[in-house]
């Protein structure tokens, strides 16, 4: 029995990079052996098992050959004959497929000088900074190719082997990312727009044409024009691309990178006529998000404040020209006094679609800072008060509610903002 510390830890290592998560192979066992060392099986389709001390994953060396279309049509091969290059070979990318045995596994990588296990040349494909596919069995799994995005995503200054994208681009041809699981796509992407440059992610997968099966509401916006003195960049794929880079820029959650990604759907479909004027694309755009988020399954705080940002984002650029009523209108829609903490998220993201334009990333964004100060001064009125006199007057339900509202307009016209 020997054992291996395998793929990212090793990656990561290696660029100097910290290790959170080690993955580890043990060559020459069996279940039976592992369990009567005290390891735990945890591993529904796949022979793993958690160390009895550390609890960190061990797997047993294996081979896949796929059997079926699906995220689960793979025969699987594990017993003590698997060597540690065959599974090394079922890996995707020669970056992830290196291995060190465990006696180094915590040592400095100057220490692992003749004993890194790379048979795939792992290293030299991390020196020349290129994400390249191990063997011609990476076409089995169509989930790969949303990998390769998000390492792309990850590490940006990464390119994709020409070889690599004419595999991916051969893949989509033959339509094996039609099968793909809604969730494991949802997944990958949640991980590329948390990543350092989400913009490139969606670029490898435009690359190869994986984009405009997976999000085709996406796809077609690039080519679609803006107006040049709103948006010098003008194309409005590239407007969307800007956008979710800033929201990694300024390190905002995932649900603020999501609502970015999907707050100018609509125009994709404005009629050409129009163009390069989006009248309504406002509507259009939350009931595309609305879809894809049903169909991807993405989660619900991702989809509502998505919906907030598509139907508001205007109005909030705009809200320099609104009066106190109408600023109380604004936060009402937004659902700003229930939900105060999404409120930030949603100017977050509105931040995030005002400099997310050719020349306007270090733009100051005054609309968030004044609106959040209106959001503090309605907030700050007392409604019991009001609630227990409008009651003694004989008044009820929405009677209170417009008089709690009207001293709310009041409050932020006293806030002189």
């Amino acid at each position: 029995m020997k054992v291996f510390v395998v793929g990212g830890a090793v990656r990561d290592a290696l660029m100097g990079q910290s290790v959170n998560d080690r993955d580890w192979v043990v060559v020459g066992s069996t279940p039976e052996a592992m369990t009567a060392q005290g390891y735990v099986p945890v591993g529904k389709d796949f022979p793993v098992f958690l160390h009895p001390q550390t609890r960190e994953e061990y797997a047993l060396a294996r081979t896949e050959r796929k059997t079926a279309r699906g995220y689960k049509g793979f025969a699987v091969q594990a017993d003590p004959s698997v060597t540690l290059e065959e599974d090394l070979a079922r890996r995707d990318l020669t970056v992830n497929a290196m291995a060190v045995p465990e006696a180094l596994a915590h040592a400095a990588p100057g220490a692992w000088a003749g004993q890194i296990v790379d048979p795939y040349g792992g290293q030299a494909d991390l020196k020349n900074k290129v994400l390249r596919h191990v063997t011609e069995a990476f076409a089995e799994d169509p989930v790969r190719i949303l990998r390769v995005a998000r390492f792309a995503a990850r590490f940006a200054d990464f390119s994709v082997a020409h070889e690599t994208m004419a595999l991916m681009r051969q893949m989509v041809e033959d339509g094996e990312v039609d099968h793909l699981v809604p969730e494991r796509v949802w997944q990958e992407l949640a991980k590329g727009l948390m990543s350092e440059r989400p913009s490139r992610m969606f670029g490898v997968l435009r690359e190869c044409g994986a984009l405009r099966v997976l999000l085709p509401e996406l796809d077609r916006l690039w080519g679609v024009p803006q107006r040049a003195e709103y948006h010098p960049e003008v194309d409005t794929g590239v407007h969307m691309m800007l956008v979710t880079d800033m929201a990694a820029r300024l390190n905002t959650p995932l649900s603020v990178r999501v609502a970015c990604l999907f707050h100018d759907l609509g125009k994709g479909n404005t009629p050409a006529d129009v163009l390069p004027r989006h009248i309504g694309h406002e509507g259009r755009s939350v009931k595309l998000l609305q879809k894809v988020c049903e169909r991807l399954r993405v989660p619900t705080d991702c989809k509502e404040l998505a919906e907030v940002v598509a139907r508001e984002h205007g109005n909030i650029h705009r809200s320099a020209e609104l009066n106190a009523e109408a600023l109380m209108r604004l936060l009402e829609r937004c659902d700003a006094i229930r939900q105060p903490e999404r409120f930030a998220r949603v100017l977050q993201a509105c931040e995030c679609d005002a400099r997310g334009r050719l020349g306007f990333d270090e733009a100051a964004y005054p609309q968030a800072g004044r609106l959040l100060q209106a959001q503090q001064a309605a907030l700050s009125v007392e409604t019991a008060p009001i609630a227990q006199a409008a009651a003694a007057q004989g008044l009820q339900g929405p009677q209170i509610g417009a008089q709690i509202t009207q001293a709310r307009i009041q409050a932020i016209a006293e806030a002189a903002l």
